[in-house]
């Protein structure tokens, strides 16, 4: 098993789960120009309970009147790569909130790690980027 370690940004953007972009699901929007973008990964979060802007509780509790409940989006990569993503949320999100935030990676990789996307295809393209050059 290889141990992938290196500093990253977290960007976390919450929404309501009925938010829309074109009668598509703003969290999907998200996540696809994400993966357009080249950002390494994105993976969707929903809550089942919460409030904001609005002060309104959202909850799946079955007798509740209240179905947008609160999503998460998570992506982690490069503090540059992020950064450059930016500019997509300001043309999508209208009411949420975005968080940044600097973490560190460790990421483990098993069997199949010569896989496309993992292993030694991720070593050159580790290699070609200088935040994570020479991280195991």
């Amino acid at each position: 098993m290889t141990r992938l370690t290196g500093s990253a940004l977290r960007l976390t953007v919450f929404v309501g789960e009925n938010d829309t972009w074109r009668r598509k699901p703003l969290y999907s929007e998200i996540v696809h120009r994400a993966h357009a973008a080249g950002l390494a990964g994105a993976s969707v979060f929903r809550g089942i309970e919460g409030f904001g802007a609005s002060s309104l509780i959202h909850t799946s509790r079955l007798l509740s009147l209240s179905e947008d409940l609160p999503v998460a989006i998570v992506v982690v990569d490069t503090e540059e790569r992020v950064r450059a993503f930016l500019p997509e949320l300001d043309e999508l999100v209208t009411e949420g909130m975005v968080i940044l935030d600097p973490c560190e990676v460790i990421r483990y990789v098993g069997r199949g790690a010569d896989r496309p996307g993992t292993g030694a295809a991720n070593e050159a393209k580790r290699q070609d980027d200088p935040d994570m050059k020479g991280k195991k």
